[in-house]
């Protein structure tokens, strides 16, 4: 579907914005520079079939530039996202979603323990990057529909589960309550440690907004939406 995307954008000169992941990077040890090259994207190992198959069609796209593209195509790197609309998306909803709960009861919520001696439990590290500034970038690049290119869409500043879990409980007015619960053992050889966006492409490509930090973007994220009588508003 998404090769039939791009080919049906190519024929009829319609941008096309497409998502990527940043799962692309695996365990993060050749680091998070959106390359675009396609020796770049050969070498990337990601850790499950999600990030083979976003890596997979950047690598498909990079082939179709070498040949010459005639219209704008952008790739969209995303780091961990959260914020409003996403309550259909079960285990795959954002840790801001599925703590609120538990701080709304005055509840104790259970992250994950760390199997990696480098971090401590709580201490895993990710790149969590508020919607809103998503769909500011998103805006920015259908408005400079000259750019092309594969670019990473995170804050570019990475920040610890504990610190996200913590955020939720104060900006839903209570004390932070955490446990630790093992890692499943099916995850422990897929997760990744540490995530940071290397922003230089996107600002270099002209977009100069700052992002959201994540205490500001969590308690827009509580008290706009999840703690509202209407979540969808």
């Amino acid at each position: 579907m998404s090769r039939w995307l791009f080919l049906w954008c190519e024929k009829n000169k319609v941008p096309f914005i497409y998502a990527s992941s940043a799962a692309t990077y695996g365990d993060g040890a050749l680091g998070f520079k959106d390359e675009e090259s396609c020796d770049a994207l050969g070498k990337l190992r990601p850790l499950n079939a999600y990030g083979w198959s976003k890596n997979l069609f950047d690598r498909w796209v990079a082939q179709q530039k070498k040949r010459g593209l005639s219209f704008p195509c952008v790739g969209l790197k995303f780091f961990n996202v959260y914020g409003p609309n996403e309550y259909h998306k079960g285990g795959m909803r954002s840790v801001v979603e599925q703590v609120y709960p538990f701080a709304a009861r005055n509840e104790a919520f259970s992250l994950f323990k760390s199997h990696n001696p480098k971090y401590p439990d709580g201490g895993q590290l990710r790149d969590f990057v508020w919607v809103g500034d998503c769909v500011d970038v998103m805006l920015w690049l259908y408005q400079h529909p000259k750019i092309s290119g594969l670019f990473n869409l995170g804050s570019g500043n990475a920040r610890s589960f504990a610190d996200l879990a913590n955020a939720v409980y104060r900006a839903a007015g209570k004390e932070p309550q955490i446990r630790y619960r093992d890692m499943p053992e099916e995850l422990r050889g897929k997760y990744q440690y540490f995530t940071e966006a290397d922003m230089g492409k996107l600002r270099q490509a002209g977009y100069t907004a700052p992002f959201t930090s994540l205490e500001d973007g969590v308690k827009v994220y509580v008290q706009k939406y999840l703690a509202a009588a209407d979540k969808y508003a």
